[in-house]
């Protein structure tokens, strides 16, 4: 397995203890990790089969060659053979290419995986467009291609030239269902109506929308109030925005935050305002735990129905999250249906642990005796 998510060598962290579940799918499960050296990451045993790799690259644009040199030398050091083993990249960018190498020294089977929607309009940007170079390359070189929706499968299906199939993150319903409320958000702020936002901070998540749309509604009701969670490389500019539009007083950002049960449990809102989504894991995990949602219509938010599961607004529409968050805040009763609405959809459309982890035993077996 190529991948970027540092959190692997986090213990106890949920993709930690994911990897050991994946381990037991499999004789063995060697993951190489993209970093740099001053992560200080260290190679780790996760699992009495799972072991990672850190790349501990010079910079990142060297992590794609070490993540393949290092990939290389491992098929050869444990002697994986065809028909008995795989590689899977966690991304189709620079994961992808690093596992391609590694298929074209070996001849492996690659097996992609696309959580984002590489292909929308709004994945721009001089670095995005280099990153969709690589992807068609990826793509035509796999010998399976996994994604998270069968929206995202009917955009990436035309440009892959392997099986597409479809997968969704798996969400764990029972820990969020039954995690333990810390706090209580009323308590620490003092707003008395709370809007939550749980994201990255990268310009994909327009959260510049998010805080026009606290200033428009703010107009009208003050004691309203925008928490967001997360940290990325928009921070800096998100806080000069807040600034600039007045908000001291009605936004914090308070980082990342390992335990989200209590933002999701005592926010009166979630607000999504993302240019593109692949799944939309954070949408998935508020409405789990009974929060109302207003979003743009991105991801698995494709698959709710408008007015009924959650309030959508298209991107870049301040205006109209603002109006939808008046709406919210005026009609308990409308927040409280669109709770019940939401939670009853997830959990029709969310797998088992079980059922999960079936299905990627059966990709991963059909895709390891997979010749092309």
């Amino acid at each position: 397995m190529i991948s970027s998510d540092r959190s692997i060598l986090v213990p106890g962290s949920a993709v930690s203890l994911r990897m050991k579940e994946y381990g037991a799918l499999v004789g063995e499960l060697h993951i190489v990790l993209l970093s740099d050296r001053s992560h200080g990451l260290k190679e780790a045993q996760i699992a009495g089969n799972v072991r990672a790799y850190p790349t501990n690259s010079f910079a990142n644009i060297f992590r794609p060659l070490d993540a393949a040199r290092i990939g290389k030398r491992i098929v050869k050091e444990k002697g994986f053979v065809r028909g008995a083993s795989l590689i899977t990249a966690q991304d189709p960018f620079e994961c992808g290419w690093a596992a391609l190498q590694i298929k074209k020294r070996w001849r492996l089977p690659l097996e992609v995986q696309i959580h984002t929607d590489i292909f929308s309009p709004y994945f721009s940007g001089f670095q995005n467009r280099v990153r969709k170079f690589f992807a068609r390359k990826v793509l035509a070189s796999a010998d399976a291609v996994r994604v998270v929706s069968e929206e995202l499968k009917g955009r990436i299906a035309p440009m892959a030239k392997a099986p597409v199939s479809v997968l969704p993150i798996y969400v764990d319903r029972e820990r969020i269902e039954g995690a333990r409320l810390f706090f209580d958000l009323h308590a620490r702020y003092p707003w008395r109506f709370i809007a939550l936002a749980v994201s990255r901070l990268s310009p994909e998540k327009d959260l510049g929308t998010a805080l026009a749309a606290l200033a428009l509604v703010r107009k009208s009701y003050p004691d309203l109030g925008l928490l967001v969670v997360g940290n990325g490389p928009e921070e800096g500019r998100l806080k000069a925005l807040a600034r600039k539009l007045g908000l001291e007083g009605g936004v914090e950002f308070v980082g990342w935050q390992d335990d989200l049960t209590s933002f999701y449990r005592s926010a009166n809102v979630f607000v999504q305002t993302s240019l593109f989504e692949g799944y939309g894991l954070s949408l998935v995990e508020a409405g789990l735990s009974g929060l109302p949602v207003i979003t743009t219509p991105v991801g698995i938010a494709r698959e709710l129905e408008n007015g009924r599961d959650a309030l959508f607004a298209p991107p870049g529409r301040a205006d109209l999250f603002a109006e939808a968050i008046a709406e919210l805040v005026e009609h308990n009763q409308k927040r409280e249906s669109l709770r019940a609405n939401l939670k009853r959809t997830l959990e029709s459309k969310l797998l088992s642990k079980e059922s999960y982890l079936e299905s990627l035993a059966k990709n991963w077996s059909a895709v390891a005796h997979f010749s092309r």
